[in-house]
């Protein structure tokens, strides 16, 4: 299966993917601290164990940081 994760285009020997599989092959760490786009619609968490990737699929992981400054 051809996708694109954060831009870049990447071949999987999967066919079939959830969005929770993907996570897993691709070694996220901190996969509970990671939002997930797919197809410019973010899916809800609770989604990702249901959610299939498919071939030509544009999937970003959205990585949130806290800290900072206020000055």
């Amino acid at each position: 299966m051809q996708i694109t994760i954060n831009g870049e285009d990447q071949q999987l020997d999967d066919a079939r993917l959830t969005i929770a599989q993907l996570l897993q092959v691709k070694d996220v760490e901190s996969p509970d601290m990671v939002s997930v786009q797919l197809n410019g619609e973010i899916v809800d968490r609770s989604r990702y164990d249901a959610t299939e990737i498919s071939d030509n699929d544009h999937v970003e992981f959205l990585y949130f940081m806290g800290g900072g400054t206020f000055a």
